[in-house]
Parts: C-alpha cells; sequence; structure tokens
C-alpha cells in the first residue's frame, strides 16, 4: 500500500490507510482532518501510531510527551516489521518528545533527502527548524523535495515560506503565486504571500489579498486560520483601522480553540500590538489571563513561554511573575539542543517584558536590549518576533531620556522607511521627532520625496 503521495505504508488494518491520508494531506494543507487518524489508534501499525504521536505533541502543553508516550511505546516496539522511512520518521518524532530537537531536525533533512515525497516529515522538519530559528534550515528541507513533488502545491507553499525567512522575497512570492495558481485554497501559501507583503511595506494590497482569499480559509487547523486573521489584524493596525482591526481579534482570532497554545499567543502577541497602537482594549486581557495562568509549568518553547508570561503581566496577574521564576529556574536544566536559547534570550527577555507590563522602562531597555540581538534563536516570524521589538521601542521612547529618544528614532524611521503606507508607525514616529524638538514632517509623509523642497 502507498499513501496519497506515494510513499509505501505498512499498515496492520489496510482500512486505516484513509486515516493516513487524512493526516498527510490535512497536515501539509494545515486542514483539521489531520486529527482523524487518531480513529485508527486501535491499528498498531508503526506508522499509524507514530501519526497519533505527533498530534499529541503539537498540544505544545506541559502534558504533552506523556501523553504521546504510549503512542511512541507502541511504534517503536513494531519498528521491526517497519519500512526504513517509517522507523526514522518514529525516530524523528521519539526525538522530537524526549526534547533532543538537533537529532530530530537531522533525521527530518535525512528524511527529505531519502524520501523528498514524505512531505509531512518535512512540514515537521521545517517546524522545528523554524522554532530553534534555522531559517535556512526551513528552505533547505522545501528545495530537497522539489525535483521529486513539485506537483504538490503544499510543497511551493513550503518553499515559499521558508524563503521569506530567509529573505528572499521575490523567490517566496513567485513561490507563493505558483502554489495558490496550482490550489486556490493553499492557506500557509497566502500567509507567506502575507509576510512577503507586510515585510515590503504593501500594505492596502496586503489587506485586499487576505480578505480576497479568506472565503477558503475553511475546515483548517484553528492555528491556521487564527494566524491568517492575525496577519489580517496586522494590515488592519498599520493602516488605521482600529475598528476592524479589534472586531478580528473577537472574531476570528481569540475564541476559536482557546485552551490550544497557538491560539493563546496569538491573542496575546495581538492584543499587544492593538495596545502599542494606542488602541483601548478594554478588558481582554483579563478573559484571556485565565487561560494563560494554566501555563506556568509547560516550558515546551521559550517562545511560547515569554507570550504567556507578557499576556499574564498585561492583566495585572500575579502568575507573572510567578512564571518569571518558574523560566528562570528551567533554564539552567533544559534539553540541551534548546538550553542557550532559555538561558542567554528567553530569561533576560522575559524579565524586560515584565518590567514593561510594570511600567519600568529601564528595566525593560536592559532585559529586552540583552535578548533583541539573538532572538532568533528561540524561533518565531519576523513579524511575531516584531512584537518583542515594538515594546522595546515603547521602552525607548517611555524613558524620556536623550539616548531613549535618539534609539528610538533611527528605529523607527528605518520602518517608516520600509513601510511608509503605515499610519501607526508615521504616527509613533512623528511623536518621537516632536520630543526631539524637529519637525514632524521629517517622518509623516507617505511620500519620501514630498518635502524634498521644504
Amino acid at each position: 500500500m502507498q499513501d496519497s503521495l506515494g510513499n509505501p505504508v505498512t499498515l496492520s488494518d489496510p482500512s486505516s490507510l484513509r486515516a493516513v491520508n487524512d493526516f498527510v494531506e490535512g497536515f501539509i494543507s494545515c486542514e483539521a482532518r489531520a486529527v482523524d487518524v487518531l480513529a485508527a489508534a486501535q491499528d498498531d501499525s508503526p506508522l499509524v501510531q507514530a501519526y497519533c504521536a505527533t498530534l499529541h505533541l503539537f498540544a505544545e502543553s506541559r502534558d504533552a510527551a506523556a501523553n504521546a508516550r504510549p503512542f511512541l511505546d507502541r511504534a517503536q516496539a513494531g519498528a521491526g516489521r517497519a519500512t526504513p522511512r517509517e522507523r526514522r520518521y518514529i525516530a524523528a518524532v521519539s526525538a522530537w518528545a524526549e526534547g533532543d530537537i538537533t537529532r530530530a531536525i537531522a533525521l527530518h533533512h535525512e528524511q527529505a533527502r531519502e524520501h523528498p515525497r514524505d512531505l509531512a516529515s518535512l512540514k515537521l522538519g521545517q517546524y522545528h527548524c523554524f522554532n530553534v530559528g534555522d531559517c535556512p534550515g526551513m528552505l533547505r528541507l522545501a528545495l530537497a523535495a522539489l525535483p521529486a513533488a513539485a506537483d504538490v502545491p503544499y510543497l511551493h507553499g513550503m518553499a515559499a515560506f521558508g524563503q521569506e525567512q530567509c529573505h528572499l522575497l521575490r523567490e517566496a512570492e513567485a513561490s507563493a503565486r505558483r502554489a495558490i495558481a496550482m490550489v486556490h485554497k493553499e492557506p500557509w501559501a497566502h500567509h507567506a504571500l502575507a509576510h512577503v507583503m507586510l515585510t515590503e511595506g504593501r500594505l492596502a494590497e496586503g489587506l485586499d489579498f487576505m480578505r480576497g482569499v479568506s472565503d477558503t480559509w475553511v475546515g483548517l487547523n484553528s492555528f491556521m486560520v487564527t494566524h491568517n486573521w492575525w496577519h489580517v489584524a496586522l494590515f488592519l493596525i498599520d493602516l488605521g483601522l482600529d475598528a476592524e482591526a479589534l472586531a478580528v481579534y473577537d472574531r476570528q482570532v481569540w475564541g476559536v480553540v482557546k485552551e490550544y497554545s497557538q491560539d493563546q499567543i496569538g491573542a496575546v502577541s495581538l492584543l499587544a500590538r492593538l495596545e502599542l497602537a494606542g488602541i483601548d482594549v478594554g478588558a481582554r486581557w483579563q478573559d484571556l489571563a485565565g487561560y494563560l495562568a494554566q501555563r506556568l509549568d509547560d516550558h515546551v518553547l521559550p517562545f511560547l513561554d515569554l507570550q504567556y508570561l507578557y499576556g499574564l503581566a498585561r492583566a495585572g496577574r500575579p502568575e507573572a511573575q510567578q512564571l518569571l521564576h518558574s523560566i528562570e529556574a528551567f533554564a539552567p536544566d533544559a534539553p540541551a539542543s534548546t538550553r542557550a536559547a532559555w538561558q542567554r534570550v528567553c530569561v533576560p527577555a522575559a524579565r524586560g517584558l515584565l518590567a514593561h507590563a510594570q511600567g519600568d522602562a529601564a528595566g525593560t531597555i536592559e532585559g529586552l536590549g540583552l535578548a533583541l540581538p539573538r532572538l532568533v534563536e528561540i524561533g518565531g516570524s519576523h513579524a511575531q518576533r516584531d512584537l518583542f521589538e515594538q515594546v522595546y521601542l515603547d521602552a525607548l521612547v517611555a524613558s524620556g531620556t536623550a539616548s531613549g529618544l535618539a534609539s528610538a528614532q533611527g528605529l523607527l524611521q528605518q520602518k517608516v522607511n520600509a513601510q511608509p503606507e503605515s499610519l501607526r508607525l508615521r504616527r509613533q514616529a512623528g511623536d518621537v521627532y516632536a520630543a526631539l524638538g524637529l519637525p514632524r514632517l521629517v517622518s509623516n509623509s507617505p511620500n519620501p520625496h514630498a518635502h524634498a523642497q521644504e
């Protein structure tokens, strides 16, 4: 038997093939049907068990590895009757469960070379590369598979995001548009193209594009649908459409699966951006914090913990301080492959974020100032990590010092140059120029040549 991508599969129950295909196809297309493989869990086939374990690990919670363990045990027990491809996938997921991300990534790279149509393995490898800031690794995985799997539109979406994260914007747009031409409902390619347009300052175009394809975002996993709407909200904020951005938060970003890690951090980062743009978010932090308070001992990914902490702190919850202490205690004993990111990036960033929520500009500048140069090590996309830069900028301005304002001017004007359509950035830069005693017009025009004669 073969899966729908042509990879041979070893199954005890032939009727499980449909569930295997639901996982493979659902995973690479970001569709919710990937979870349907759990209905075949009674099949002791090693690959079925490994796919079930994968889904449990994607919960990104403190008990995820324990919940995945029975499936991994069954997968490993039956590995002797599995194919080499299946055994490698089992080994990669086992390494993930044990926190050995370096080994997991190496196995996914090996799989991409040996079995380039195993796109579920490839996408999982990209997930790990993304979480450790290895953007070239993401791209290398996709490129390894392209000669053998160019007929699969979702691979071009995977390539597009790897290219965008490597700042290869022209290539990323071409790959994303190729994927969308092959299948209009390709949310990951939509997402990659949104990144390109945001980075290039094509804000109105990006908003129009994402709205134009949003009717296809059905049947997706909660991360994909909420994250694409999160991108819509970023365009709305920058274009000064505050009420619409709040409405997107309420209707499409928060509340799809409130218990899920990715939905939670999407809500945290969007609420924070709304506030940093001067928009009143009312009591929204309070509802979110009730879910974040259950995350104090997760420590699955530093990128997640930082946003849990900031959300708790913005809500004024004492658990924020508890989470900081928990991160500080965990970091020295984190798995070897991610320990440096926890110790050298997450700990100072956590201190800086808590300081910002408490109105301590100096503490924010100190903590985030240490973390920002190495922030890529904790993963997340450029657009997601921009939240931490926005918080740092806010603290520079709030400090009121000459050095703080001077640093803010340099950072903000570069952002305005890259995104001249952004009303948010122009307004923020204008305030900084006023505080520095410089003409507001220096930064406040969407046309960089408009005031050349003034």
